[in-house]
Parts: structure tokens; C-alpha cells; sequence
């Protein structure tokens, strides 16, 4: 079986020298870090891409390996069927196979009422062009035969893909290396270099870079990185717990999802199950300060979060991490270079029990490896993409909500034409960083 999540004991592939000068920093080497470098390089900019751990050590490498137009936010939507188009070029030009399939992705519908939300999302997807259609009970039962639990129905996209995430996103890394940007693995950013209030470089943990623009992607990191320079972010986040069969027959040919089970075929032969609106909170200092922020996400879904009373030793919100250090002693980014939560045993368990309960007819299969993500989450499920105007120099692509994965190479290259002063070619008004400080309600916009 494929060898994941990535972790500390994967060998470093991208090192060398740090370089006195660039135009560009990136920091964080998840799919968004990676993408940004990449169209930065492209463009011709000098980017020097600085992670703390290991390229996709993290989110970037566990999560489902979607990618999804369906049941996106309005707002994001466009941007995603940007991203189907970038993945599809991007794949014709690695030199691995990532796994890009298109199988589509489909939304099981136990209930008349959630039929009724499906077919509510139809009309964003016709203004995109998105070939989102809503199946009936024979059409879903013709796409999933053999299956035991009975549907009213189902939301399906077939332009949807998926591709192996723990593959893909460093292939993405070696196409930014061949671009001409250099990466540095094993290389946290401890913080900005001010002058005069703006930025003029990264202090890293081997020395200075000099550098005018940087761009902060750090996943669950970044709300702790912005707090020691003074700047909230009522981000949080969220574990996800994973589990991954042995090599089973393909009972369905893309990405699959009723109210309390997610599955897909994957690469080796085996499916990846996630539990359906599920997720787990670790309480911290953050946390309650973002409380008030995230009052409409928990009445939207009060049962979706299971909360936890405290964070392990040295996580993003650990009650006992750090929330100011100088440049000159180890960041809390050294003392944990990979966020590798432990997954949920029991959750682990239920997943291959619904899985077989759903599939009768399957010969008998194991959890060959079950593992856990942490989802940097925003109270209104869409991300922030934007200039920091109270640190002049300093861009931000955070709170991807899950969704990171499939739209990554769009968001990369919107958050490159964003430092350098370009249209970013869509209406990013909805992920600005202001609006959790300028009174805006926290609007959950019509996803599914």
C-alpha cells in the first residue's frame, strides 16, 4: 500500500542553502503554499518556498482527494471550475501519476428534504456551466448497484475528479522546482522581518531572508504565526479521521457521500472512508476567543462537532503554546514541524462497519491504515484570500475549510497575481480578511 500520511521520518527532498535575497517567501509547503510558488515561478519571480516539516506533511496529504465542484460555496465555485482545468494540465505535465480520475461525485439523498437541498445548489452550478444534475431513485440505484441501504435519490457532477493527494501535491512541488523556485524543507519561518512597519524579509531558524512580499499559507498554522505579530484570525481547527481499506472490488467509480459515510476508490485498490459531517474540536485559548465568530456555523450543524477539552502538548491552540516569541529563540513551529493527530480508533472502526453494511456483497477486508488530519476552518466556511493592509507586504491564502485540495492550483495562482499587483480574475470581496473585524454577520453561504 502507498506509503502515508507523509511524516518526519519521510527523507527531505527539497534542501539547500537558504538565498540571501528573493522576491517572494512562501511559507507553508501544503497544496496552497505549493501552488502559489509554482505560478510564481512561472511568471518569473525569484520565490523561495520554506517549509518547517515536510512538503504535504500535513492536510495536504490526508484529506479525501477530492476534486469537487459540487456542493461548493457560490462564492468559491468559480474558482473551483478554474482549478478542474489547472489539474487536468497540471497532471499531463508531472512526471508521476498522480491519480487524476474523472469519476464524479455524487451526493446521496436519504430523505425528501435533503433532495430539496440538492436540487436548491442545481441553479449555481448551471450559472458556472457545471454539469450538475439530480438523480432519481432508479438513476442512483443504477449508478451504485449492489448497494444495501436504500436512496431516495442523489446530486451528481460527473466533471468531478480525484487524484492521490500525498502523490500529487509533492509532483506539484517537483513542477515548482523545474519552474525555477526553490524549496527548503526542514526550515520553519520563526517570523516576519518589519521596517518601519512593513515587511523586509523572514527570519527563518538557519537566518535571515531578505524579501519584500511574502505569502503566508501555514494551514492550521497561520492563525498562531499572524497572533505573534499583533494580527487576530478567528481560524480554528478541526480533526478529521480517515481510514483506508484493503484492496476491495470498485463498487462506484467516483467520490461518494450519504449523510454519514464518505468513500472512494483509490489508486492501490482500496477504498478511502471518512465519516460524513463529523469532526472533532480540541479546546484552547483560540477557541474561545472565536466562539462568538462561529455561533452561526455550530447552530447550522449543532451535531457536526464533537469537542475535546484539550489540544496534545505543542498543537496550534494547546493551551500551553506559545502566542509571542522573537526571532531569535525556537518557534513553537520547530517544536512540531508535523501536525500528525492521532485518528479516532472507534470512528475508524464504524467507518468499516457502514462501509460493509452498505456493501453486502464485498469479500471480507481490513483497515489496512487509519490516520487524522487538522482542517483549518473559518466561522463561515470559505477561506481568506488577501492583502494584510496593517502588515504592508504580507498576503495571506488560509481556512480552507476542507476544501483545499481540489481548488489548491486555482487559489495558488490567484494569490500570485495578488502580490504582484495583477487581477486576480475573480470577486474575492467574500474572503477578505476584514470582515471578521468590520461587522459583517457571519454569512454561511449555500453549500453542501
Amino acid at each position: 500500500m502507498t506509503a502515508f500520511p507523509i511524516s518526519l521520518e519521510t527523507p527531505i527532498r527539497f534542501s539547500g542553502p537558504l538565498p540571501a535575497t528573493a522576491d517572494v517567501a512562501v511559507i507553508g509547503g501544503g497544496v496552497i503554499g505549493v501552488s502559489t510558488a509554482l505560478f510564481l515561478a512561472r511568471a518569473g519571480r525569484r520565490v523561495i518556498l520554506l517549509e518547517k516539516g515536510r512538503i504535504a506533511g500535513e492536510q495536504s496529504s490526508r484529506n479525501w482527494g477530492w476534486i469537487r465542484q459540487q456542493g461548493r460555496d457560490p462564492d468559491e465555485l468559480p474558482i473551483m471550475v478554474e482549478a478542474n482545468g489547472h489539474w487536468r494540465q497540471l497532471a499531463s505535465e508531472t512526471n508521476r501519476d498522480i491519480g487524476l480520475v474523472q469519476g464524479g461525485v455524487t451526493y446521496l439523498a436519504e430523505t425528501e428534504a435533503q433532495m430539496a437541498r440538492y436540487a436548491a445548489w442545481v441553479p449555481h452550478a448551471q450559472t458556472q456551466g457545471v454539469d450538475t444534475r439530480v438523480l432519481s431513485r432508479a438513476e442512483t440505484a443504477a449508478l451504485l448497484p449492489g448497494v444495501a441501504k436504500p436512496y431516495v435519490g442523489a446530486l451528481h457532477t460527473a466533471s468531478d475528479m480525484r487524484a492521490e493527494p500525498w502523490v500529487a501535491v509533492p509532483a506539484l512541488a517537483e513542477l515548482a522546482v523545474r519552474a525555477g523556485a526553490q524549496i527548503v524543507e526542514g526550515c520553519a519561518v520563526r517570523c516576519l522581518d518589519l521596517a518601519a512597519g512593513r515587511v523586509c524579509g523572514v527570519v527563518t531558524e538557519q537566518g535571515r531572508i531578505a524579501v519584500p512580499e511574502v505569502v503566508l499559507a501555514g494551514g492550521a498554522w497561520s492563525a498562531l504565526f499572524l497572533r505573534n505579530h499583533g494580527v487576530a484570525l478567528p481560524q480554528l481547527s478541526v480533526r478529521a479521521t480517515v481510514a483506508a481499506t484493503t484492496a476491495l472490488p470498485e463498487v462506484a467509480a467516483g467520490g461518494m457521500a450519504d449523510a454519514t459515510l464518505a468513500f472512494r476508490h483509490r489508486q492501490d485498490g482500496g477504498y478511502t472512508l471518512a465519516p460524513g459531517g463529523f469532526h472533532e474540536l480540541f479546546l484552547g485559548w483560540d477557541a474561545l476567543r472565536a466562539l462568538p465568530k462561529f455561533l452561526a456555523q455550530l447552530k447550522a450543524e449543532p451535531f457536526g462537532t464533537r469537542f475535546l477539552p484539550a489540544a496534545p502538548r505543542g498543537y496550534p491552540d494547546g493551551w500551553l503554546t506559545p502566542r509571542r516569541w522573537s526571532g531569535e529563540r525556537p518557534s513553537p513551529f520547530e517544536h512540531m514541524r508535523v501536525l500528525n493527530p492521532a485518528p479516532n480508533a472507534a470512528k475508524a472502526r464504524q467507518l468499516k462497519e457502514a462501509f460493509a453494511e452498505r456493501f453486502p456483497a464485498l469479500p471480507a477486508f481490513d483497515i489496512a491504515r487509519s490516520w487524522a488530519g487538522m482542517i483549518d476552518t473559518m466561522p463561515d466556511v470559505v477561506p481568506v484570500i488577501d492583502r494584510i493592509a496593517a502588515l504592508p507586504g504580507l498576503t495571506i491564502g488560509t481556512g480552507m475549510s476542507g476544501h483545499g485540495f481540489g481548488i489548491g492550483p486555482a487559489m495558488g495562482r490567484i494569490l500570485a497575481d495578488l502580490v504582484q499587483g495583477n487581477a486576480p480574475g475573480h470577486d474575492l470581496s467574500r474572503f477578505r480578511f476584514g470582515r471578521f473585524a468590520d461587522g459583517t454577520p457571519m454569512r454561511m453561504g449555500p453549500a453542501l
